[in-house]
């Protein structure tokens, strides 16, 4: 086993390790309501949902790395290459999330509205300008950045998987806010 192989290795026990104690221990004795609430027929999303589903995808990404580890022997752990790919890929990331939190308060803006846009966030369509616009833009930046190439293919598949959020989180749940807008 090369030392890339095996620092991915023990890299991916850790998650696994670290995933485990937060699904089993932390969440479970620090919040006080499970993955769905229901209060007079009103349903929620409860405490542990969110950093259950963050629990799951380091648990994904550990197993990944135990598992399909593929890194050849000549190949450096860490190079110049891999830097340059994390700071733009973080880079991207933060420019998306900011599109998500600006688009719909500057296209109030633009369209020159006579409400503010903290009024109007719950209301369709604005209540998805943000999180659409900006999901998908992250996600298809993603995907562009790890394939080397923009493909149309791959923005039209980025906006169907923001919209299929879209539907899982807010439509069954009605006083739930998408990003941004719960923080406007």
């Amino acid at each position: 086993m090369s030392g890339s192989t095996r620092s991915n290795f023990i890299l991916g026990l850790v998650l696994v390790a670290f995933s485990a104690v937060l699904l089993f221990v932390w969440i479970p004795l620090d919040t006080d309501t499970g993955y769905i609430e229901k209060v007079r027929r009103q349903v929620t999303v409860g405490d542990a949902a969110a950093p259950s589903i963050a629990a799951l995808f380091l648990l994904t990404g550990g197993l990944l790395l135990i598992f399909v580890e593929r890194a050849r022997a000549d190949q450096p752990a860490f190079g110049r290459r891999h830097l340059v790919f994390v700071l733009s890929f973080v880079g991207w990331t933060v420019l998306s999330l900011l599109v998500m939190r600006y688009a719909g308060p500057a296209l109030v803006a633009v369209l020159g509205m006579d409400m503010e846009y903290r009024l109007l966030r719950d209301t369709l369509p604005w209540k998805y300008v943000g999180f659409l616009i900006g999901g998908t833009m992250l996600i298809s930046g993603g995907i562009s950045m790890v394939e080397g190439r923009v493909r149309p293919q791959r923005v039209l598949l980025s906006l169907v998987i923001t919209t299929v959020m879209m539907l899982i989180y807010d439509v069954p749940f009605e006083d739930l806010l998408l990003p941004p807008n719960g923080d406007v």
